[in-house]
């Protein structure tokens, strides 16, 4: 993302200009623009032309118009975002008032006003405009005749393609079969690997699967890769880490990136912090209970206390479209900081922050015990029978 201009005053009302460069880019415009925020871009817009005679035409004009947001709606496989909404400044082209959708595109400035820039929104912001969080490490998950292909962003984990070959069974007089389907099914991999993997940025690349499937596909393609001198995959061979995985399905790879040694791979990328730090809570909440929780209203208290070391929120609940939520869950980050917490925002888009939605999208390890927290959750308990 690139950030062309910014101007908010004290008080946090004023604008943003920026130009998505990347699909993920339009992940940060999904987490930064909000419904009633105004957003002003280029467009096409259809024209109706009626001549002296009575007969109309229509043709379509680019024009430059400012919305007041009423829907936001995000396609995560075509990384698309799309914003409905009114149009609140004059145009030749289209009354005021009247309803129009933006279509953000990559490379065309886009501009955000809002009444009120809160600490989660800047930070996105700086976060998007970050050139050294682009997306590092991609991940192979497969099984026999299946295997996703997925890169780990710094805010997303994207399934870029599914390969789905049948492999005949290994039957007496029908060996060939067998390995005819199974040469077909690791050719599929490995050019799908040469498609979407950017061997210039990736760091990593995980190949995990059950069984022998990872060893036997990463011996087919280097030596196929000999056999053709292919130079990227030799020269890159390096970065390749097979690890294992209990199914060639994408929530597998939730249990890859768990393994201390893919972690280790992976130290310095924000995916891999997400996970080691939801370990951690997990860790805490079965040996020290008293000091893991989730769900807003026991980490609010433990926020009040001041006694949370490592906040874990999820960013789906920024989106709310009830703004005092939002802002609650502003103030909560902004309370846990100020009394010297660390805060890690999940992206939805991970498998980590798919776990942490299971858990309300809020949880907290705290510096200290607190068994009174969960007497009232005792007390909720019994409230409710």
């Amino acid at each position: 993302m690139k950030l062309h201009y910014k101007n908010i005053d004290k008080a946090g009302n004023g604008s943003v200009t920026l130009t998505a460069e990347e699909p993920e880019d339009m992940w940060h415009a999904y987490n930064i623009i909000q419904i009633n925020d105004q957003v002003r871009s280029t467009t096409i817009r259809k024209v109706q032309n009626e001549t002296a005679t009575g007969s109309s035409s229509s043709n379509r004009v680019r024009t430059t118009l400012t919305i007041s947001v009423e829907n936001i709606d995000f396609d995560t496989q075509g990384q698309q975002l799309r914003l409905k909404g009114r149009n609140i400044e004059e145009n030749q082209w289209v009354k005021m008032g009247a309803y129009h959708t933006l279509d953000l595109e990559l490379n065309r400035k886009f501009t955000i006003t809002k009444s009120e820039w809160d600490t989660i929104s800047l930070e996105r912001v700086e976060l998007a405009c970050d050139v050294t969080q682009n997306a590092d490490v991609a991940a192979v998950i497969m099984q026999d005749g299946l295997a996703h292909i997925c890169l780990i962003t710094a805010s997303m984990t994207i399934v870029r393609s599914k390969i789905d070959v049948p492999i005949p069974r290994k039957r007496k007089n029908h060996v060939n079969q067998h390995e005819k389907g199974l040469a077909k099914f690791h050719d599929a991999v490995m050019q799908g690997i040469l498609r979407h993997v950017n061997f210039d940025v990736v760091k990593c690349i995980l190949i995990a699967s059950p069984g022998f499937v990872k060893d036997q596909f990463y011996e087919y393609m280097f030596q196929q890769a000999v056999k053709t001198d292919n130079k990227l995959l030799l020269e890159n061979k390096s970065k390749f880490m097979l690890c294992h995985a209990s199914s060639g399905f994408k929530h597998s790879l939730k249990e890859v990136l768990q393994d201390p040694a893919v972690v280790a791979k992976m130290s310095d990328t924000k995916a891999a912090g997400e996970v080691k730090i939801l370990g951690q809570f997990y860790t805490t909440l079965q040996m020290e209970p008293a000091k893991a929780f989730y769900g807003k209203k026991h980490v609010t208290k433990a926020a009040e206390a001041q006694a949370i070391e490592t906040l874990l929120i999820s960013d789906n609940l920024f989106r709310c479209q009830d703004v005092n939520v939002r802002k609650e869950y502003v103030a909560l980050v902004d309370s846990v900081r100020d009394s010297g917490g660390d805060v890690k925002v999940f992206s939805s888009m991970h498998v980590s922050g798919e776990q942490l939605a299971q858990l309300t999208g809020v949880a907290a390890i705290l510096r200290f015990p607190m068994p009174e927290l969960e007497d009232s959750e005792d007390e909720d308990d019994s409230d409710e029978d």
